[in-house]
């Protein structure tokens, strides 16, 4: 079943929207299972590798109302891909002992003490903080957007300096919930205050 919904999907694609959102939307499908699924079981960087075709959605959405893989497609993709990272890692924290019952190598898994998970947590926030800016730089939203997308980013990078200085469960999962009000609210202030 879906294998027939992906091949549906791709086709209609192709054949009604354009070819390089098929292209990016194949790449996508094809990182997915044949990337990240089988390394979630080899190596912590699956969470990164994974992280890609996790971005590549508006990138897909980008080209296809656009036709053109310009700046504004990356910007959005690395706004995604970061946001993963701290979001991920997080969950992973939290129920690392399921993952690891289950084989999943996610850093809390092979990371016993912890300290690169918490570092990641907090390098993963600070790169977003960064990156979330950029929409205003290149013209994509304006200055609304810009003071919304940096407080909501100096309050991620809080978080993740209090998970990464004092680590516990109750501080993971502020940075997980931190991270689902996040990318709504991000992505709503860059649809209200586009330029």
């Amino acid at each position: 079943f879906g294998s027939a919904i992906t091949l549906a999907g791709l086709l209609y694609l192709g054949s009604l929207v354009s070819l390089m959102a098929l292209a990016v939307t194949a790449v996508t499908v094809a990182l997915y299972l044949f990337a990240y699924t089988p390394l979630k079981l080899r190596t912590p960087l699956c969470t990164i590798v994974g992280a890609v075709p996790g971005a590549l959605p508006p990138v897909a959405g980008w080209v296809a109302a656009r036709d053109d893989l310009g700046l504004g497609a990356w910007v959005l993709f690395g706004i995604l891909f970061l946001w993963q990272l701290p979001h991920t890692l997080a969950i992973a924290r939290l129920y690392r002992d399921d993952f690891a019952r289950a084989g999943v190598r996610l850093l809390p898994v092979v990371d016993a003490e912890g300290a690169s998970t918490e570092r990641q947590i907090l390098n993963g926030c600070l790169a977003l903080l960064a990156v979330s800016l950029l929409p205003t730089l290149i013209g994509l939203a304006g200055p609304i957007y810009f003071t919304g997308a940096f407080l909501l980013g100096v309050a991620f990078v809080a978080l993740g300096a209090r998970q990464a200085l004092q680590p516990s469960l109750v501080a993971a999962r502020r940075v997980l919930f931190a991270s689902l009000l996040y990318l709504p609210v991000l992505l709503a202030l860059m649809a209200f205050d586009k330029v």
